[in-house]
């Protein structure tokens, strides 16, 4: 095999990074994963998470997780609301792909994996070959060698630049998500309208996506475009909780007041713009050891076609394949092979991403017609 004597490094531990570890692990390859998070119980912001057939749960299924998968993730149904709080449509629970919360999926997997895999409170800053393989810098930690390098560090990642010269681009939009703890008294009449499902609504240029039941908080995310003069110093100062209880107030001045409960009940506020990475010329060619990318450091996209998780997974899926299957002669034939196929399938994404975000912000726009 390719990787026998080999130590492989992938540097993330999100989904797509912990599942490409349970994969090479299930054929005995020695792979470290190193994570900047301090340790395994650190929270994951984000909505939840659902992991769809044909993609996500084929990673899960050869990983032999996928029976765990649908014993932890909720089957959530849809209700579509307008501004004025009353219901338009429901669609029933969605059992075939069901939603999980982003930590009970970082401990499914590590749990399925050997105790020793994951270095935590390692931030990686930088890497350079040393005698044939790769020395790995951490911020303020010891280095580490690898012989094979796998970036699954997400959509700012700072391994990319060894890999790319591409950079990221914003595209528009941003998404501003709040938690409410104990939202059933705090926001009693929004949690009602929800009916136990996730909740969809939109009104001149807001959107607003909720749900209930992530992990024992409702969680929610404003999406809206971008005002020009925001930029990464003049968007929202989340330690100031009152100044952007009383933005949102504004711009949701005209919704109900079911919807002006969620934002005084809110207890953490964080957001960003949404941004992609664009796969529109070959990545470099000149690598003087195996190192690739994987999820979000590959091919981010927004998150507006539900894709990004699912072709993060496919890719562990693929390269771990191709690492590990004999059909190829050398590590670096294995990567090229898997680099080409993720080009096409994750253009393909981002492609029903983009098309996805135009529609959000038409002034027409109904959850309606976009949710089938």
């Amino acid at each position: 095999m390719l990787l026998t004597n080999k130590k492989v490094a992938i540097i993330g531990a999100g989904p797509v990074g912990l599942t490409m570890a349970r994969l090479l692990q299930q054929t005995g390859v020695q792979v470290t994963v190193y994570e900047r998070d301090q340790d395994a119980h650190t929270r994951i912001w984000g909505g939840t998470l659902d992991l769809h057939k044909g993609s996500g749960q084929d990673a899960l299924q050869r990983a032999g997780l996928l029976e765990a998968y649908y014993a932890k993730a909720l089957p959530m149904g849809i209700t579509m609301a307008d501004a004025q709080g009353h219901v338009l449509s429901v669609k029933a629970p969605l059992y075939d792909h069901p939603e999980i919360n982003r930590n009970d999926l970082r401990t499914l997997l590590l749990a399925n994996l050997a105790s020793d895999t994951v270095v935590w409170d390692r931030k990686f800053t930088s890497l350079e070959e040393h005698h044939g393989q790769w020395r790995l810098h951490f911020d303020n930690k010891p280095d580490a060698m690898a012989d094979v390098v796998i970036g699954a560090s997400g959509g700012m990642s700072t391994l990319r630049k060894y890999v790319t010269d591409t950079e990221v681009e914003d595209t528009g939009t941003y998404i501003l998500q709040g938690d409410v703890p104990q939202a059933e008294t705090r926001c009693r009449d929004f949690c009602q309208l929800c009916n136990g499902n996730r909740l969809m609504a939109a009104y001149q240029g807001n959107l607003l996506v909720a749900n209930p039941y992530n992990n024992g908080i409702l969680t929610y995310g404003i999406i809206f475009k971008m005002p020009e003069d925001w930029n990464q110093s003049s968007g929202p100062n989340f330690h100031d909780t009152e100044r952007i209880v009383a933005f949102l107030s504004s711009r949701f001045a005209h919704w109900h007041e079911c919807y002006q409960q969620l934002f005084p009940a809110t207890s953490f506020f964080v957001g960003l713009p949404t941004r992609k990475l664009p796969l529109n010329k070959a990545w470099k060619e000149d690598r003087p050891l195996p190192i690739t990318l994987i999820g979000d450091a590959a091919h981010l996209m927004p998150p507006f076609a539900g894709q990004g998780v699912n072709t993060g997974l496919v890719d562990a899926l693929t390269l771990s394949d191709n690492l590990t299957n004999g059909q190829f002669e050398t590590i670096d034939a294995a990567i090229s092979d898997y680099e080409q196929k993720m080009f096409t399938y994750a253009k393909e994404a981002q492609r029903q991403s983009a098309e996805n975000e135009i529609a959000l912000h038409h002034p027409d726009f109904s959850f309606q017609q976009f949710v089938k």
